[in-house]
């Protein structure tokens, strides 16, 4: 059975967002169970965890064929052996494939830069002088990925994929701000999305520690 690394716990800011939940969501649209290895703060450095994620972050994944880290890499790998989230065909794969990266390359270095100003930073004078700048450009890109969604339910072949965890995964790194609702194309994209009962348990099972290991 697959094994996936989670913390035990996290902030409040962080729960719902750690890239944990792309693997866990890809495994429940896969309809792939799952086991969930719970790491604490202190685990991060340890030798045995470089061995498996070599920047200490979570998650590792291991299915009995593969070892791996990086999310976006682990959910492409899960992506591949199931038709819930990669169609067969060639021309559906590179499409599916195309809008992943996007999600990866073009969209999330701007919610990232976002965040750290906002999550991180706030009170800095940099990041004040910075941050008009950031959100502008982000709001840029954020003008020509609805722009690309039209009137689709998906980004790819209008079909829910492996493109859309990754997708929805970043724009939700946005709900400490209200800019999403900006967009009601995308604000309804990502309602879709987390309306998914995949989602739902995914989510569910990444809070669960949170609440059982919260600091006292």
């Amino acid at each position: 059975m697959p094994t996936v690394t989670a913390f035990k716990w996290v902030p409040p800011f962080a729960q719902g967002s750690v890239r944990d939940i792309r693997v866990r969501w890809a495994l429940e649209e896969a309809g792939l169970g799952y086991d969930a290895h719970l790491i604490g703060f202190e685990d991060q450095a340890t030798p045995e965890y470089r061995a498996l994620q070599p920047f200490g972050q979570v998650p590792a994944f291991s299915d009995g064929k593969v070892e791996m880290f990086e999310s976006g890499a682990i959910v492409l790998w899960i992506a591949q052996s199931s038709d819930a989230l990669m169609p067969a065909d060639d021309a559906g794969r590179a499409m599916v494939l195309t809008w992943l990266f996007a999600a990866s390359n073009t969209i999330e270095p701007h919610v990232a830069a976002l965040a750290i100003i906002d999550l991180f930073n706030a009170e800095a004078d940099w990041a004040r002088a910075r941050r008009p700048e950031v959100e502008a450009a982000l709001r840029k890109r954020l003008d020509e990925l609805q722009a690309a969604l039209g009137d689709r339910q998906w980004f790819a072949n209008d079909r829910f994929s492996a493109a859309d965890i990754l997708m929805t995964h970043v724009l939700r790194d946005l709900r400490h701000t209200d800019i999403v609702a900006g967009y009601p194309a995308l604000a309804a994209y990502v309602a879709r999305a987390e309306a998914r009962p995949a989602f739902q348990r995914a989510l569910a099972d990444q809070m669960k520690p949170f609440r059982d290991y919260a600091p006292a």
